[in-house]
């Protein structure tokens, strides 16, 4: 399962040389080792790695990497006084399915990782929540860690919290209300249409969104709604020709990957005119697919954006793309860089306070990783992330931005060398983006 990098990787890392030699040799060492260890920190990276959506795990794999350098670049992470050890992250192919997750989760467990990272599927996270649940439960002497960077169903850090998991991004209801936050004030807007993939994070999605237009936009009339299956529609033409006969002037999607690209380019072809008020309309092909009519009319949510304001954010977007200079690999969160950030100064933090289970430069034990990681709070490039630790939900500031031709105000920066931008139309800070829970934690 696991997949160690190949040479032409290897010399790509060589080219991009931006950490200097002794950064390069630290990403080279921690990367090439996958299975072996080689005295690295080991992180499973548990994702969709192939299929047709399999573009969106790659480019997880892509920003892991990336902060891992960092992280690396610096002396790798403290286990002990004086001994520092890399971070490594190792591949798992998940292809999408929770069945082959929770293989490659046995997988990771054999390889001795008890650090595991996913996102890309909601599904896919509450199969491994509750597997984790049962492997810590079984085995207490070989807990499993969870980092989860996007997989945003509400229910996660809600009824179904658990203490081993904890999630980077910002869920479904948090980001449906910074959208609101726009919507409410687009008097255009009479008439909405709700479409999303059938499982549970796409069901959220459209239950939050009928929940929130009642409160915040009484007066749009939802023209209609459906679920499509998830990662198996080819053809979207007859989903957008009901969404136009419809005479909605907005389309409210949670769509991802495929799904969304797919979806937004056949609007383009039927020649629908409306927006897409979306999560995830500001990559993946998006932009390109719809070209010059999503200016002004596609908007999406996230915790960043490349033209976010401030000369921090704009050097560190610029230090990305200097990493990844091909315009196709151009996709960079900066929740999945803060992660890698807490999760390394969780680990630090642990073994200060509490020493090292099994030898001074061994790695802490999952709970007092945990226990350390519900007190993080981390900041790169001007985002400030801490983690709540009631439910292990990340709070962080959200922004809502708009597509527009890259030049324009506000967008130096277009998205994948589309020639398209994202402007930021809004800025909530974590306090606005907050939200309460229902959590009821069991701790160890």
């Amino acid at each position: 399962m696991t997949q160690a990098w190949d040479a032409g990787r290897r010399q790509w890392l060589v080219r991009a040389g931006a950490l200097g030699l002794a950064g390069w040799m630290g990403a080279v060492s921690a990367q090439s080792a996958a299975g072996r260890g080689d005295g690295a920190i080991r992180l499973a990276l548990i994702e969709t790695l192939s299929g047709p959506f399999g573009n969106t795990g790659e480019a997880v794999f892509r920003n892991l990497v990336w902060a891992a350098e960092r992280v690396n670049a610096r002396g790798g992470i403290e286990v002990a006084p004086g001994v520092r050890r890399p971070l490594q992250i190792v591949r798992y192919d998940s292809k999408g399915q929770p069945q082959e997750a929770l293989s490659a989760l046995q997988a990771a467990l054999d390889d001795g990782i008890t650090l595991i990272a996913q996102g890309n599927s909601s599904a896919v996270a509450a199969a491994l929540i509750e597997a984790i649940n049962r492997h810590n439960e079984r085995e207490p002497q070989r807990q499993v860690l969870f980092l989860n960077y996007s997989a945003v169903d509400p229910i996660l850090t809600n009824e179904r919290c658990s203490y081993w998991h904890f999630r980077f991004d910002a869920h479904a209801d948090m980001r449906m209300a910074a959208l609101m936050s726009v919507l409410k004030a687009d008097a255009e807007v009479r008439s909405v249409y709700l479409i999303g993939q059938d499982y549970s994070f796409g069901q959220a999605v459209l239950r939050e969104a009928r929940r929130q237009l009642a409160l915040q936009r009484p007066d749009v009339r939802i023209a209609g709604e459906e679920l499509h299956p998830m990662a198996r529609i080819k053809d979207f033409l007859p989903y957008v020709t009901k969404i136009k006969a419809s005479g909605a002037q907005a389309v409210i999607t949670g769509n991802w990957g495929n799904d969304l690209t797919l979806l937004v380019r056949a609007a383009r072809e039927v020649g629908f005119e409306g927006k897409f008020y979306t999560f995830y309309g500001n990559a993946l092909g998006a932009p390109a697919a719809i070209g010059d009519a999503g200016i002004g009319k596609v908007i999406a949510v996230a915790d960043w954006f490349p033209n976010a304001p401030g000369a921090e954010s704009r050097r560190f977007y610029e230090a990305f793309r200097q990493r990844f200079p091909n315009p196709a690999d151009d996709y960079l969160h900066m929740r999945m860089q803060l992660m890698v950030e807490a999760l390394a100064q969780a680990i630090e933090s642990a073994a200060r306070t509490g020493g090292a289970a099994g030898g001074a430069a061994t790695l802490p034990g999952a709970a007092r990783i945990a226990r350390a990681l519900e007190q993080a709070d981390v900041a790169l490039a001007g985002q400030r992330l801490r983690m709540r630790a009631a439910d292990h939900q990340a709070q962080q500031p959200l922004m809502v931005a708009v597509m527009d031709r890259q030049g324009a105000p506000g967008v130096p920066f277009d998205v994948e060398g589309s020639g398209y931008g994202f402007r930021v139309l809004q800025r909530l800070d974590a306090a606005a983006a907050e939200q309460p829970h229902t959590c009821r934690m069991t701790r160890p």
